[in-house]
């Protein structure tokens, strides 16, 4: 299912399904952000406890999902933000109601923990999802870039993955093309959803995966690629596509290190422009693009659409 591109006038969600705020300098920059999207004619909804401090670690996972429910409810609402990464965002998954979300389809954007609520809406409610900058980071760091990335995909519609200025940053770690869906995201929250209630379809996919460093060191890195290797997630995947990971140890010669004694003569490229990195761009959840390696020159082409007009 596909959300629309957006209009000028067009109402925006903002909800936190993994963290809040409690910083009044983060509080600042999000109110920054509202201004941007209000200036350049579109409305801001605030969830009703985006903010609210209920538990100590932000509201409960019921009145989150009550935010998000109402979000995909409301007609006027035509894409959703997360306005933070965080933790806990599976809470919410007991309490969502898939069947409304599938039948009500519109953009839903996030990224750090909310990569799990990503996968899970687009496993449960065949829903496209968006793995891009939360809605306050849009104000924050690299501003033009992450404003400019989100005017590209959602506004206007433009259907390639890589910006031209973005071409220099890919690298290939080994040759080869494939076509497949993109899975993934945050690699510690999809390795959660590899087995069990939740488990995800790996099958002919192309798996996405970055880090936070300083939450996830070399060896949990390591520890979440060998449970992936274990459960023969290499073996049903078309193709990697490595995002950010800021240490002195990369993903790429980790996961090299994983998988140098199983056969996978499949294509993984490594770009520094999603994840947790300055540069956000904005990758669809359960979109079929294609990744190139042959002509020594790497590129990502999206196959399928991923918004109405």
């Amino acid at each position: 299912m596909l959300g629309k591109r957006l209009k000028k006038g067009d109402k925006i969600g903002i909800i936190s399904p993994s963290s809040i705020l409690k910083d009044i300098e983060d509080i600042e920059i999000l109110e920054k952000t509202i201004k941007i999207f209000e200036k350049i004619g579109y409305k801001v909804e605030k969830g009703k406890y985006y903010l609210r401090d209920e538990t100590g670690y932000g509201t409960t996972a019921k009145h989150k999902s009550d935010d998000i429910m109402q979000m995909f409810k409301d007609n006027e609402i035509k894409a959703i933000f997360s306005i933070t990464g965080g933790n806990n965002c599976i809470s919410v998954d007991e309490y969502l109601d898939y069947e409304i979300i599938k039948n009500n389809p519109k953009i839903f954007c996030g990224f750090s923990d909310t990569t799990s609520l990503l996968n899970l809406l687009n496993k449960k409610a065949n829903l496209i999802t968006f793995m891009g900058p939360s809605f306050k980071s849009i104000s924050s760091g690299e501003t033009d870039y992450r404003l400019k990335s989100v005017i590209d995909r959602f506004i206007e519609n433009k259907n390639n993955l890589a910006y031209s200025e973005d071409i220099n940053e890919f690298e290939i770690i080994r040759k080869g093309k494939a076509i497949g869906e993109t899975i993934g995201g945050n690699l510690s929250l999809t390795t959660d959803l590899i087995s069990g209630k939740n488990q995800l379809d790996f099958n002919n996919k192309i798996l996405l995966i970055e880090e936070l460093s300083y939450e996830s060191e070399p060896e949990k890195v390591s520890h979440d690629l060998y449970k992936m290797k274990q459960e023969g997630i290499f073996q049903k995947i078309l193709g990697i596509w490595i995002g950010n990971y800021e240490n002195e140890i990369q993903i790429d010669k980790i996961l090299l290190d994983t998988i140098d004694d199983i056969e996978f003569d499949k294509p993984i490229i490594k770009s520094n422009n999603f994840g947790h990195g300055e540069k956000k761009i904005i990758i669809p959840i359960g979109v079929k693009i294609e990744i190139n390696t042959k002509m020594n020159k790497p590129y990502v082409k999206m196959i399928d659409k991923f918004l109405e007009e």
